[in-house]
């Protein structure tokens, strides 16, 4: 955020704090209305409870609907929603879209999203979206699209589009159905404009580039719409039944959920723990990781002990381990970073996939041997210390990027092949090995070839 938009924010809130003090609905109006409802959000979101409580009841239900939909999950709106009076979440869940009401409310506990769908007059279609988990195609298309038959005609079908437009989230592409309601194709909504209004839409179907399984995972849905290009794409289920659709807009949400939790584990922390959650809760997330984390390099300590003799005869050694290690360390991050992204976005072939350890292996080969190179001259300048240290060390660095790189690459293809996720575990076992191959080459060499 600019230091120009932090300073309207502050402003913002200190002027609807002031208008809320004052206790009359007309001026808050006034001044949110104007606003977008992702702005609104961010003014809600740094609101004490009862301000945004009271807010939220005041501002006209379109505008507040949509803020609700556009506050962080972080943030916790479905239980804002919940503490309103029944009257008003059935007013707010009416203007929300579909897909939007049933991410709001499925946060809920069953009983409390009970509670909200009883006081929503027409609630079948969220409680149906509800049914579905929330990380699959279902758990994020939306039932509110335009469908027609083969048998309209391009005048009907834009009859139909203007009788609905105010309450379908996706009028770019229109989807076109049998009489049993099972996908038969798509019509562009410059086809319809283009076409004689007499124009059979049979004769303007077009096969869909893509559709969904209802149970596909939600990052799938994703990649398939950000490959193709797609303003949306269709949701069936095993029959070919088409049960929904879902929006790019749905989909920049789940690209940025995803993405947010491969960032938290691919740092070994729990992708339950919230950017803007408690203490305690990052104490509870993060400290497992730091568990199994001790108890790994607890090996690496291990080696240090078994060659303690060689550190005490050659003290330089300790100074040189931590840089041996965090090198290593650093080329494995390199490489985990590089191997798990390409695992993420690209289809490839398991020989694919495997090139991946042969590039990064010639990465690690050349690398350690100019970080080598130079830790090696750097050795030989410190005054009264044997040449054959800065060799020792120089072959005890070169092999341990060598290991870092190839590993990071290895990790993440040997754990997604045995259906583990690859941002959870790989940089532990990454981290693990380079400490202990770097401190054996390194403290071996040494006993070997120095003593």
């Amino acid at each position: 955020m600019s230091e120009t938009s932090k300073q309207e924010l502050r402003e913002a809130i200190s002027e609807i704090r002031r208008l809320l003090a004052q206790r009359t609905a007309e001026p808050v109006i006034a001044f949110v209305e104007p606003l977008h409802p992702s702005d609104l959000a961010d003014l809600v979101e740094h609101l004490d409870a009862e301000e945004r409580l009271t807010l939220l009841e005041i501002v006209p239900a379109p505008l507040a609907s949509e803020a609700l939909a556009e506050m962080e999950e972080e943030e916790h709106p479905a239980e804002l929603l919940a503490q309103m009076e029944p009257a008003r979440i059935a007013e707010l869940v009416e203007e929300l879209a579909d897909d939007d009401a049933a991410d709001l409310i499925g946060d809920l506990e069953p009983d409390e999203q009970e509670r909200i769908l009883d006081s929503v007059p027409a609630s079948e279609e969220i409680r149906e979206l509800l049914e579905y988990p929330e990380e699959s195609a279902g758990g994020i298309m939306t039932r509110e699209m335009v469908v027609v038959r083969a048998q309209d005609t391009a005048h009907e079908t834009i009859e139909s589009l203007r009788e609905h437009a105010n309450d379908r989230e996706d009028l770019y592409t229109v989807f076109v159905v049998d009489n049993r309601d099972r996908l038969k194709g798509v019509v562009t909504l410059r086809d319809l404009v283009l076409a004689a209004p007499t124009t059979l839409i049979l004769d303007m179907l077009e096969q869909p580039v893509a559709v969904v399984p209802v149970d596909m995972d939600q990052e799938e849905v994703g990649k398939i719409l950000s490959r193709y290009n797609l303003a949306s794409i269709g949701v069936v289920d095993d029959s070919g039944k088409l049960v929904g659709s879902i929006t790019f807009d749905d989909v920049i949400d789940v690209v940025e959920a995803e993405t947010t939790e491969d960032i938290l584990r691919f740092a070994s922390v729990s992708d339950e723990e919230q950017l803007r959650g408690t203490t305690l809760g990052a104490i509870r997330s993060r400290l497992p990781w730091l568990i199994v984390n001790s108890l790994t390099l607890s090996v690496a300590a291990l080696v240090v002990w078994a060659y303690r003799d060689t550190i005490e005869q050659l003290v330089m050694l300790a100074a040189v381990m931590p840089v041996v290690a965090g090198l290593g360390g650093n080329a494995g991050t390199q490489a985990l970073a590089v191997t798990i992204r390409r695992i993420a976005l690209s289809d490839e072939t398991q020989t694919e996939r495997w090139s991946a350890v042969g590039k990064e292996l010639v990465v690690g080969l050349v690398n350690g041997l100019v970080i080598g190179g130079l830790i090696a001259v750097a050795a030989s300048l410190i005054p009264g210390t044997d040449p054959a240290f800065g060799i020792v060390v120089m072959i005890a660095m070169w092999g341990n990027l060598i290991v870092a790189s190839t590993l990071g690459a290895f990790f993440p293809i040997v754990l997604e092949r045995i259906g583990t996720d690859p941002a959870v575990a790989s940089s532990i076992f990454v981290t693990t090995f380079t400490d202990l191959f770097g401190f054996l080459l390194l403290l071996g060499l040494a006993s070997a070839f120095l003593l």
